[in-house]
């Protein structure tokens, strides 16, 4: 009996981080004989209560996640995309839960940039939290049979779509001491593969400027996070092979991918963490994966 309390301290770090609940802990603590459970703080399930966060691409997969993930933790959101008829859908599934803007934006156009980023801080006048998801992947060919046209909508989206919105709203988190941007990149900008070179290069060039600007933000108290997600069941597929469902579906064949909920989840606990706890890269993959194009599948 006397051996319980110097074990008390592991089972308190383990109800704290939510691995036990309460009754889980005074099971334990009856069958080997302990004390009663010390009394001790409720975690707080609202970490962002009051923050304000701008989410890209929220019209669907990891950015519409990423939002209800945010206003889980108790964030006020703007959420923005082009399709205006699915950002409305998802604003009214958020009213419920927090104060909700939904707002069309093009992130490859400079002056809907501008004009979005006007807006936002016209009625907000801070961002805690920005997160830079908007982008795609088009086509999947070698380099020779490639569509300029595709280079191009992903170059803009992917990375001039995700810098321009870095500079629009660095100025006010520099003035306040405060920040999170997170930038959604992919295993991709790692590890090219063949026949998804204009992609992959998009995506590298996400980690090069994040590097970078992680640099500059030394001294800021601006937090920087490149998330770099592996195979995801999203629209993803049926986006790069441009509507083609059946050859999209084949990719997830014969293994469980990630969720967008999955990969929400991760840019959640990251920017809920104290604010001298910075996570400069997180690389997420589904179990069954472990390169860009490793991957174990069940057979058929």
């Amino acid at each position: 009996m006397g051996a319980a309390p110097r074990r008390q301290p592991r089972l308190v770090a383990r109800w704290w981080r939510g691995y036990w609940s309460q009754d889980d802990a005074l099971v334990w603590l009856a069958v080997h004989g302990g004390r009663r459970l010390p009394k001790m703080p409720s975690p707080n399930s609202k970490p962002l209560e009051a923050r304000v966060a701008v989410v890209t691409g929220a019209s669907s997969g990891i950015g519409e996640a990423t939002a209800l993930a945010l206003a889980e933790r108790g964030a006020k959101l703007v959420i923005a995309a082009r399709r205006g008829d699915r950002l409305e859908r998802l604003r009214d599934r958020l009213q419920a839960t927090t104060e909700v803007d939904a707002v069309v934006v093009d992130v490859a156009d400079a002056d809907s940039c501008r004009s979005f980023v006007d807006r936002v801080l016209e009625k907000h006048s801070m961002v805690h939290v920005l997160v830079n998801n908007a982008g795609l992947a088009r086509g999947f060919a070698n380099v020779v049979d490639s569509d300029e046209a595709d280079w191009r909508e992903m170059l803009e989206a992917n990375v001039m779509g995700l810098m321009r919105m870095t500079r629009l709203f660095l100025p006010v988190m520099i003035a306040s001491g405060q920040g999170d941007i997170v930038h959604v990149g992919s295993v991709a900008g790692l590890d090219p593969y063949e026949k998804g070179a204009a992609y992959c290069a998009s995506k590298a060039a996400v980690e090069a400027f994040a590097k970078s600007l992680r640099l500059e933000l030394l001294g800021t108290g601006i937090r920087e996070l490149v998330i770099e997600p592996g195979m995801v069941e999203t629209e993803f597929s049926d986006v790069r092979f441009h509507g083609d469902a059946d050859r999209a579906k084949q990719v997830y064949r014969g293994l469980k991918p990630l969720s967008a909920a999955d990969v929400a989840e991760c840019i959640a606990f990251a920017v809920s963490l104290p604010a001298h706890v910075s996570i400069h890269t997180m690389q997420v993959m589904p179990t069954a994966q472990a390169a860009a194009t490793r991957t174990h599948r069940e057979p058929a």
